[in-house]
């Protein structure tokens, strides 16, 4: 059990410092921000994946399209949250 919660941070990392080299601007997040955003990310690449190619888990737990697909959604969740953050900020 350990042993999954370092591999999902470890990937989660991984993913959300990718996504923020990918997409473009000053993100300002601090680290646990990031592994949190490659986390989230995870889930939502995941849950697209299913979506889109009808494959889970059962195939095996670490592949390499997981981290391709935990990439792309830690890219779409990161997108969503500076269109979201540049709504609230007040610009002068």
């Amino acid at each position: 059990m350990i042993g999954l919660i370092i591999t999902l941070l470890i990937v989660g990392l991984i993913a959300g410092a990718l996504a923020r080299l990918l997409v473009p601007g000053r993100q300002d997040i601090s680290i646990p921000m990031t592994i949190l955003l490659g986390v989230i990310g995870s889930f939502v690449g995941g849950f697209l994946g299913y979506l889109i190619f009808h494959q889970d888990s059962s195939s095996g737990f670490f592949q390499p399209a997981g981290l391709i697909g935990s990439v792309i959604g830690a890219v779409i969740v990161l997108l969503i949250w500076t269109r979201v953050g540049a709504r609230r900020s007040v610009r002068s």
